[in-house]
């Protein structure tokens, strides 16, 4: 039977009209039209079990994430405008080497350079409903394979991947996935491991958990070199403390093709069940596909339905939570193969 999707049409409510890109404003690449085109090759592929989530439960994210950061997501709209500010939310100011990483501005302009971490994400009236929307969806797909179901996906927008505890950024706001992975932990699992194929890496997720020993995070993308989030990525990142080797890095150079990236998911995979995980949360990025825009792999889409094939194998209760890609006409095609290799394998 096909696997079931969550997914919140609330996702329409952020939409900002400009991204800063290679020094002019264009139209953000993380834009609705990427749903649709997932959606739309779900229902070609027979995958139509799909449910709208009930509303977010904050709890899990309030015991994760700074308190701080969350009130200013609720807030930053109607402050943002009681300043003054006539357009979208985009930060102008942010701490750098030697100044105070440790005080919060009051100044609505100065609070929002605190809490972002990449300028090219704006934020809207709707933006605040429309994480918690997309979190829903991840939480609605915990929810789902908690009750017994193998897998699920959670068709999730906007991505969550690049918000740390404390800083959004690179589109994301929330961190689904690794809120997801709490969840896993506080139903019972002893060990959580999250997967993030995404071309760029997972520095949200890795902030949150690189001091735990209880949730396995391990991330193939483009090095930091060469690609966004540019400051953090390396191999040599391996956790901290308790989450001493418990952080795994696999970046890799422009033009790395499946043969050399299949390699290290392999790899992954390996340490996954080395680790003795019981559960996986899959960070499904697609934007390792040769055509996108922003990244600079070689992944064809025939590999997408061999990523999930290989994934599946791991025989975890899986939670599949969608992150980037942003090769419109593709990103339908390479996410469902992705799922397809999943159900399959």
């Amino acid at each position: 039977m096909p696997l079931k999707t969550f997914y919140s049409e609330n996702h329409r409510l952020h939409f900002p009209q400009a991204e800063l890109s290679g020094g002019q404003f264009v139209t953000p690449f993380e834009r609705p039209s990427r749903v649709e085109y997932v959606l739309n090759r779900l229902k070609e592929r027979g995958f139509s079990d799909i449910e709208k989530p009930a509303e977010a439960d904050l709890e899990p994210a309030r015991r994760l994430l700074d308190p701080g950061y969350l009130d200013f997501l609720q807030t930053a709209w109607a402050d943002w405008k009681a300043e003054g500010m006539a357009g979208e939310i985009i930060a102008a100011n942010v701490p750098a080497r030697g100044m105070h990483l440790d005080r919060v501005p009051a100044n609505i302009d100065g609070k929002v350079g605190y809490y972002c971490h990449a300028s090219e994400t704006a934020m809207t009236a709707g933006t605040w409903a429309a994480a918690c929307s997309s979190l829903a969806s991840a939480q609605a797909a915990q929810r789902h394979v908690a009750a017994g179901a193998s897998a699920a996906f959670a068709l999730c927008r906007p991505p969550g991947h690049h918000a740390t505890r404390d800083q959004y950024g690179g589109y994301c706001f929330l961190n689904n996935a690794a809120i997801v992975a709490q969840m896993m932990r506080d139903g019972g699992a002893d060990r959580v491991a999250v997967l993030d194929v995404d071309f760029h890496h997972g520095n949200g997720t890795q902030d949150i958990f690189y001091g735990r020993g209880d949730v396995l995070f391990a991330s193939l993308h483009g090095a930091p070199q060469d690609a966004y989030p540019y400051f953090i990525g390396y191999a040599d990142e391996t956790g901290k403390g308790d989450g001493d080797g418990a952080n795994i890095n696999y970046p890799m150079p422009p033009g790395t093709g499946y043969a050399v990236w299949a390699e290290a998911l392999e790899n992954a995979i390996a340490r996954i069940g080395d680790w003795g995980a019981d559960a996986l949360v899959l960070s499904l990025g697609v934007d390792a596909y040769k055509e996108d825009p922003i990244s600079f792999f070689k992944l064809d889409s025939p590999d997408f339905i061999d990523m999930g094939q290989r994934i599946a194998r791991l025989s975890l209760p899986t939670v599949i939570c969608m992150e980037g890609g942003y090769a419109i006409e593709a990103v339908g095609i390479n996410t469902v193969n992705v799922l397809e290799g999943f159900e399959n394998a």
